[in-house]
């Protein structure tokens, strides 16, 4: 299927406009357009916002906001992390995902504002989005007070997000952490740093290059020997005891192949899973409701497939 008109019209817009790639950019004008991108967006109405400093392992604090899609008390949590290749975006360029999927699930969604590379290397996100979700799960004067019942959590991401979301829910299963991670919402995932089995050339441009990928890579990771670790390429780890799973694909996203080659390592190894791919979609659809009539179908089926794992009474 060929890209959906609003898509092509994106590109087209992209390619007149003469400006540069992100990875042709300094990474600080970079984070500017990639804010700027979403900056313009319709916010849809919740019933609360709430914004919490998160203490970190070595002494930082970073940002998160408490999304509260109704005023009812016993709201279950999704830890939500956002995406950009681990250099770019923030809790603000998502808030629009963020409230879209507090109001499809119906409950709770914590935005993390990971710290990025190149200031701080791997693994720092990946200890900030572990620090985050722990934090939530003690019961926090903010969450508690808004009446967050922290029994029932999930994890979810999007791109460079869905890769941390996935590493916290890893990092659960081998440390025991209770309670235990019900579900796993994972956004056309980055699963893996092998470009080689990860990247589809046929739609190379469109959205995504390789040479962007490889840049992300150079300035998140600390060398080579960073590349094939678990947290950072998750098809990697072991996938046996993960939770339940939603795994959403776009069609036309060259990093596809990293979303379905982590799909069949979930299943094969007895992770209950669904998964959904997105006719004519790109790389970064989610959450663009305004946008993509797909968005919102996938914007339905992510909140009610945690919805369901969030209330099961299990």
């Amino acid at each position: 299927m060929p890209l959906h008109p609003v898509a092509q019209k994106m590109l087209d817009d992209a390619r007149a406009s003469g400006r540069p790639n992100a990875h042709l950019l300094p990474v600080p004008t970079a984070r500017e357009n990639f804010e700027a991108l979403f900056a313009g967006l319709a916010k849809p109405d919740v019933a609360g916002t709430v914004d919490v400093t998160i203490p970190t392992r070595d002494g930082a604090a970073i940002r998160g906001r408490l999304y509260l899609p109704s005023e009812a008390t016993g709201l279950a949590l999704t830890v939500y992390y956002h995406g950009g290749g681990w250099l770019l975006g923030s809790i603000d360029s998502h808030d629009v995902t963020t409230r879209l999927l507090a109001r499809a699930s119906g409950e709770a969604v914590l935005s993390v504002d990971y710290r990025r590379g190149p200031e701080h290397r791997f693994p720092t996100a990946v200890d900030d989005a572990i620090d985050a979700f722990r934090w939530a799960l003690a019961g926090p004067e903010p969450l508690r007070e808004n009446g967050i019942d922290f029994s029932r959590v999930a994890v979810a991401g999007d791109s460079a997000g869905g890769n941390l979301a996935a590493a916290v829910a890893l990092d659960a299963r081998d440390a025991g952490v209770e309670p235990v991670i019900r579900h796993q919402l994972l956004v056309y995932p980055s699963a893996t740093s092998d470009l080689a089995i990860g990247f589809d050339d046929a739609y190379e441009g469109v959205m995504l290059e390789k040479d962007e990928l490889r840049w992300h890579q150079r300035n998140y990771l600390r060398g080579p020997g960073d590349v094939g670790d678990p947290r950072v390429s998750v098809l990697n780890a072991e996938h046996r005891g993960l939770p339940e799973t939603t795994i959403i694909l776009a069609e036309c996203d060259p990093i596809k192949p990293q979303g379905e080659l982590l799909a069949r390592a979930l299943e094969a190894a007895g992770v209950p899973l669904g998964v959904r791919e997105y006719p004519g979609m790109i790389h970064g659809f989610f959450g663009l409701d305004e946008l993509f009539p797909p968005a919102t179908e996938a914007m339905t089926y992510a909140g009610s497939r945690l919805a369901a794992a969030l209330t099961d009474p299990r």
